[in-house]
């Protein structure tokens, strides 16, 4: 039953594709052959790998993005304790002050040398006490004196580190960007060269690998076991990401105008009431791992080595995902690609 039910999800998704192709484009000029292609499936292993590439970089991007945010958000914190915490010593100050003037107001004499003076033995008893109440409150100001001007101190130490970390995560965003932007330009230019017909050309052989390789995962009997039903939580996400079909991938997106592909993942699963990390890496890390055979509608692929990629499993062996640039979020088959791994963010 269920390899049935693959089959005919591979033949919908293998439909959707044709049908979700772009039209074609205007013809250019004869290109130049690609740097080191001998075919048009050379050009296309080419692209791929450039697309690759940058999807590996967008997600250092993200994820320093991700960083950048947390100690910015920490270093408005630190101001605001330290902004308190110097007004809080000009309060403790200021009450030391009030109580040294006292002192000089009673004529210089330390308080236990005027309760010795005293020739009333109530009033020396009522002194004694509110001497001890006044050491007591003298001893508590400098104690939080001390404790707030060590607070100070800390939070300036964690903030100069802040800082450097936000610099450095700034650094790395920069870099990111420009691998992404010189991979995904790189690729384009190589589209660019091709004419009309080749472009169409190109898109049905990508259509074509990608159904060979779920061909190959459906044939390996990877739905054999697989029977679960979504959760609630999961049933939103599913929906959320499937509004969002048409959308174009944009690399370092979360919506509502395009994604990139952990973008699409982390806000619907936001969408269902579980926030799950920004990054494909980080999910993969920090998410609980299933066995591909307990998968279930709503459960997050992990695909390739580096975990570059990431999409959601909507069930009968279709998955929902935003793939690269220039192309848009759609339904593909989730053994498209080389699945490294299956997590589950309502575990």
């Amino acid at each position: 039953m269920n390899r049935r039910r693959g089959a005919s999800a591979l033949t919908l998704i293998c439909a959707m594709a044709i049908l979700s192709a772009p039209g074609l484009a205007h013809a250019v000029p004869a290109p130049e052959p690609a740097p080191g292609a001998t075919s048009l499936e050379d050009v296309r292993k080419q692209i791929e790998d450039l697309y690759h590439k940058a999807a590996t970089a967008t997600d250092a991007y993200n994820l320093a993005e991700e960083e950048a945010k947390k100690q910015s958000d920490r270093i408005v914190f630190l101001a605001n304790q330290i902004v308190a915490g110097k007004a809080r010593i000009t309060e403790l100050k200021n009450r030391a002050g009030a109580a040294a003037r006292a002192q000089y107001r009673s004529g210089g004499l330390p308080p236990g040398a005027t309760l010795a003076l005293s020739n009333d033995p109530q009033q020396f008893l009522d002194g004694a006490d509110r001497l001890r109440q006044g050491e007591k409150a003298t001893m508590g100001v400098l104690g939080e004196l001390n404790a707030t001007q060590a607070d100070l101190q800390r939070y300036a130490a964690e903030a100069s580190s802040r800082w450097q970390t936000l610099e450095s995560n700034r650094i790395k965003k920069d870099a990111a960007k420009k691998e992404i932007e010189s991979k995904i330009a790189a690729a384009k230019a190589l589209e660019n060269r091709l004419l009309a017909e080749e472009r169409a050309r190109l898109l049905k052989l990508e259509q074509d690998d990608a159904s060979r390789k779920q061909t190959r995962w459906l044939k390996s009997g990877a739905l054999k076991d697989i029977n679960s039903k979504a959760s609630a939580a999961g049933k939103l996400a599913i929906a959320y990401a499937t509004r969002q079909m048409g959308k174009p991938y944009i690399w370092g997106a979360e919506g509502p105008r395009g994604y990139d592909c952990s973008g699409l993942t982390s806000q619907a699963w936001l969408a269902a009431g579980h926030p799950i990390p920004r990054t494909s890496q980080e999910q993969l890390r920090l998410l609980p791992h299933v066995p591909i055979d307990q998968m279930r509608p709503g459960d997050l692929i992990i695909y390739f080595d580096d975990a570059s990629h990431v999409a959601m499993y909507i069930g009968d062996g279709a998955m929902i995902h935003a793939p690269r640039p220039g192309r848009f979020v759609t339904v593909a088959g989730a053994g498209s690609m080389p699945i490294k791994a299956v997590v589950r963010p309502d575990a």
